[in-house]
Order: structure tokens, then C-alpha cells, then sequence
């Protein structure tokens, strides 16, 4: 599910700064959506300047991986020197071997911005116009055509490869909705700005120059477009496109080497998340109001005895949204006629819930670090050394992504619990199934089934780690992958099954509080009783799902 839940700027601020060291995960969802626009950092595109110069003198000097050598199974099969551009070029082509669906807009300029930042930490040895030619597209609405399949977690090859070619022009850029952007038409047959050329057709390329790095006419022609106007509503062209890169030896591989799709599908995935998550407070203290549970198993004194940082932060939030003391009054022996304590549902919710938080935060470092720093195989370091590593494997993040998808599972199976206990009379003290119709009426019964089957989509995912997986490529060099992309898809298709859940969940608590003589002031309460159907006969209950589900990101910025 690629929908976007909007990052709300500070009032007229609509830009957002790349400088290859600050980029934050609520800045690149606004790039995503196209709410803002990238605003280069001089002094970044500057050092991106002076790692190609450095880059090119240390590629006079003996063998670069992928510049002066095939890669993979070929990486110690020497590239003429005169042949380096060409050598880039046809790397670029070979390597454009994606399948699958397209991808949605949202996640493919997620993928610019983070493979910008990038570069921008001027670790590739990269030329600067491929920086400014990425931001133009994100400032134009416009984007590569990339596909679904190709990567599996040691860079994302051919959906960068894609890219790379609509940079130099043999590919053709796309709308927000996916047609062809068109020319800019000027009214004269033959005029306005580059169209896309057919793959396979011309491209340009440019020799090194000898002696100085890039003379003064092709760096005039790299410097950065200023950034005026942010991307209208709904991501579409203006007519304008980026103009054509000059591809240069060295260039090729220096794009391609970074996991940049899989980093914007983990941003994206993880962003809606944690909306998700925090929704999750209100549902479950929802839930507890409608079945008087105690509120002892929330109490602060008990997150202070294990000071886990989530589990203390879903007991206050729980305690904060249905206004309850931080310590229960008179805590000690239940009085006589009262639950001792409740089922797990609502008594371990802090417990399991907190620790899809904690998931949560650990996925957002690991983000925040990889979009901010260059992991580009080689990489120059500040002091102008080469270094070949491995810093490419995305094992971090694709242990993250699963670790997140495990722990959406478990506060799942909670929601679905908590559902179920409230169609308990001996739990709620309300008719079974929250009925008010004749006897046999079926009330909230079926939602249990929907919760379920949604949970098990769930499950399936998630008990197959992504991470898990094995890859033996290239002729056995390359002998282990990471799999981050497709632990990133898993985790889009768990908060997707994890919203159903919730919203399942919802349905019934409100419902639940509204047979109550005296439902809570809450504003979470009103907030959704106001949205959802009030009435309480036997009817399909599909459209109060979807209208739950609508709610989640309201009840979230509660």
C-alpha cells in the first residue's frame, strides 16, 4: 500500500535541504509526496566537485573497481583506459534488467532524493551534474519508469541502472500518474526542451579531459538549477524535463552502488508505520475503557521496575489518552466482585506493543544513517583515500525490516484478541457480539473472521524473515545477499494487514462504549463516534472498517 500520509512543513517552508549529512525521514516523505523540493547545499555540491577531481587523479594512478575493470565475476578483467565511458555506458545497459509491476511515483522519487543525499556525502567520485540532474527531476515531477524485481539487498542495480539511462536520455521520464511526460511545446515545430530518446539510441558521453579535471565550460554546465517552486499537488509535470547528463568514465558504477529503492520502500513502509503505531494507543485505550479493565498494568511504577523506552511509552500514552493517574489509586488486592487482572490483551498491550515501538525506532536509525551516508563500492574518504569494503550489503537494514515485521505480528495478534474479548458478555457486561437486535442477531460477530483473515496475511510474511534468505551470483563471488527490498515489501504488506486489524478493532470498541450508559470524554472517543455509523442493527459492516481505517492517521496526532 503506497499511499501517502502527509508530513505537514513549517508554515511556508517548502523546501528541503540535501546536503548528504541531515536528511530526516518526516523531510524525505515530504519529497515523496511532492509537498516540497530539494534545496542543494553549495558547500555539498562543491565537495561532490572536489571528490571527482580527486577521483580522477586516483584513477590515473592504477586499476578502480568498475571504472578501470568489469564488475562481479569480472572485476579483475581490465577496461582499456581510452574505453571507460563506454565501458560505463554499456554497464548502465546491461545492468536495466528489472521486471515486475511499476513502481508507484511516491516510492521512485523517495528513491531520488535518498540516492541525491547520497551523493551528496561525496564518497562516489561521482560528476556533479548526476546530483542536479536527480533534484531537477524531483523540483519537475518527473520520474524513471522502474521496476519491481532486481535487487536483493547489495544495491539496487537495475532499478538505478533505469534511473541512470532517463538521466542520460534513452529512457523516457513519467508523470505522478505514470504517462510519458511530453517536450515543453514552444509553438515552433522541432523546439522546446529534450525529449527522451528510444532505448538503445543516442546518448552522450564525454572523454576525460587530459590534465585538468572537467574544464570550465562543463563545470558552468553542472551548476545547479535554482529551486523556485514547489511540485503542484498531485505530482504532475510542468512540460519541463532534466536535461540530459553527460556520462563520464567513472560514473556509471558510482550511481548504481547504493540501495537507495530499498532505503525509500523502508522510509515509506516505516513512516506509515509508526503512524500506524501511534493510532494504536487510541484503539487500545479504547478498548480498555470498554471493558472497565484496571489500570494498574500501565501504572509508571511498573515501567520503572524494566525501563524499556517503548513499553513505558505505550503505558503512558494509554494513561495520558484516557486521562488516568501515572499511579493507580490505592493500588493492592482487587476489591471483592472485581477482575483481579485482565487478559493479556490489555494487560501485557505495554509490553508487546512497546516493543514494536522500540522496532520502530530502530528502523528509523538505521534509515536516517544509510540515506545520510555514502556506501558506494569504492569509496573516497575526506582525506582523499580509496578504499574497495563492503559497506553495500544491507544486512542492517533488512534485519531491521524484519525484526519491525515480527513485532507488528505480535501487537496484531493483540488487537485481534482485544476484538474478540469484547464481544464477551462476562468481559463487558454488554450483549454477545455487542447486539441490540432480535435473539440469533450476529451483532460485530463476523469482524473476528476479518481481523483474522487479515492477520494471517500478517503472518505470513512475517514468519518467513526476509533476511533469511540465501543468494549464491556472479559466479560464486558473490555469495551472500541481504534482501532488504523484499523485507521493506513485507513490511508495506504488513501495515496494510495490520490497518485492517486495527480497524476492525475499532469498530467494535466504539461501538462497544456506545452501549455503555456513560461512554468516556475522551477525544479520542468523540472523535471516532462522530465518524463512525451509529447504527447498531444487523447490517454489513464494510463501509465502518473503511471509515475506521480513514480515522487511524486522525487518532494518531491525538
Amino acid at each position: 500500500m503506497d499511499v501517502p500520509t502527509r508530513v505537514p512543513p513549517p508554515p511556508g517552508d517548502t523546501r528541503v535541504p540535501l546536503d548528504g549529512r541531515g536528511l530526516t525521514l518526516p523531510a524525505l516523505v515530504r519529497l515523496a509526496d511532492a509537498t516540497a523540493v530539494p534545496a542543494v547545499d553549495p558547500a555539498a555540491l562543491d565537495r561532490v566537485r572536489r571528490a571527482r577531481e580527486t577521483a580522477d587523479r586516483l584513477a590515473a594512478t592504477g586499476r578502480w573497481y568498475g571504472r578501470g575493470t568489469g564488475v562481479g565475476a569480472h572485476r579483475s578483467v581490465a577496461v582499456d583506459p581510452a574505453d571507460e565511458t563506454g565501458h560505463g555506458l554499456r554497464l548502465l545497459r546491461s545492468h536495466a534488467g528489472g521486471a515486475g509491476a511499476p513502481l508507484p511515483a511516491r516510492t521512485v522519487r523517495a528513491m531520488l532524493a535518498i540516492r541525491a543525499n547520497q551523493l551528496l556525502a561525496a564518497g562516489s567520485g561521482i560528476h556533479p551534474s548526476f546530483v542536479t540532474a536527480l533534484t531537477d527531476a524531483l523540483r519537475l515531477g518527473v520520474h524513471p519508469a522502474v521496476d519491481e524485481y532486481g535487487a536483493v539487498g547489495t544495491g539496487d542495480l537495475t532499478a538505478l541502472a533505469q534511473t541512470a539511462l532517463t538521466l542520460l536520455g534513452e529512457r523516457p521520464w513519467l508523470t505522478g500518474d505514470g504517462s510519458p511526460a511530453a517536450p515543453a511545446d514552444t509553438g515552433v515545430p522541432g523546439e522546446g526542451v529534450r525529449a527522451s530518446v528510444p532505448v538503445g539510441g543516442a546518448v552522450r558521453t564525454a572523454p576525460e579531459p587530459q590534465g585538468a579535471p572537467d574544464g570550465a565550460v562543463a563545470e558552468e554546465a553542472v551548476l545547479p538549477t535554482p529551486l523556485e517552486h514547489p511540485v503542484a499537488e498531485g505530482d504532475r509535470s510542468s512540460g519541463e524535463l532534466p536535461a540530459p547528463v553527460t556520462l563520464r568514465a567513472g560514473d556509471a558504477l558510482a550511481f548504481l552502488s547504493s540501495n537507495a529503492l530499498a532505503l525509500a520502500q523502508a522510509a515509506l513502509a516505516g513512516h506509515e508505520t509508526e503512524v500506524l503505531l501511534r493510532a494504536t494507543h487510541a484503539v487500545a485505550a479504547l478498548s480498555l475503557a470498554a471493558v472497565s479493565g484496571s489500570p494498574e498494568a500501565y501504572a509508571a511504577p511498573v515501567h520503572a521496575l524494566r525501563p524499556y523506552p517503548g513499553p513505558a511509552r505505550a503505558a503512558a500514552e494509554v494513561r495520558r489518552l484516557l486521562g488516568l493517574p501515572d499511579e493507580p489509586a490505592a493500588p493492592g488486592p482487587a476489591p471483592a466482585g472485581r477482575r483481579i487482572q485482565d487478559p493479556y490483551g490489555f494487560r501485557a498491550f505495554p509490553q508487546v506493543h512497546g516493543a514494536a515501538l522500540d522496532a520502530s525506532a530502530a528502523l528509523r536509525r538505521i534509515v536516517e544513517v544509510e540515506i545520510n551516508c555514502p556506501t558506494e563500492n569504492p569509496v573516497l574518504t575526506p582525506d582523499g583515500r580509496l578504499y574497495h569494503h563492503g559497506g553495500f550489503f544491507a544486512a542492517p537494514l533488512a534485519l531491521a525490516l524484519d525484526g519491525l515485521n515480527l513485532a507488528l505480528l505480535k501487537t496484531a495478534q493483540l488487537s485481534a484478541a482485544r476484538l474478540s474479548a469484547l464481544s464477551r458478555p462476562d468481559l463487558t457486561g454488554l450483549p454477545a457480539f455487542l447486539t441490540t437486535g432480535p435473539p440469533g442477531s450476529s451483532g460485530t460477530m463476523i469482524l473476528e473472521y476479518t481481523a483474522n483473515s487479515a492477520l494471517a496475511e500478517l503472518r505470513s510474511g512475517a514468519a518467513a524473515p526476509a533476511s533469511a534468505g540465501h543468494a549464491v551470483l556472479s559466479h560464486g563471488l558473490e555469495e551472500a545477499a541481504g534482501f532488504a527490498g523484499q523485507a521493506a515489501r513485507q513490511t508495506s504488506r504488513a501495515h496494510a494487514a495490520y490497518a485492517t486489524v486495527l480497524a476492525c478493532e475499532l469498530v467494535v470498541a466504539v461501538r462497544a462504549l456506545r452501549l455503555r450508559t456513560a461512554p468516556p470524554a475522551t477525544p479520542a472517543f468523540t472523535l471516532a463516534a462522530s465518524a463512525l455509523p451509529t447504527g447498531l442493527e444487523d447490517r454489513p459492516l464494510t463501509g465502518d472498517i473503511a471509515t475506521a481505517a480513514r480515522l487511524l492517521p486522525l487518532l494518531a496526532a491525538l
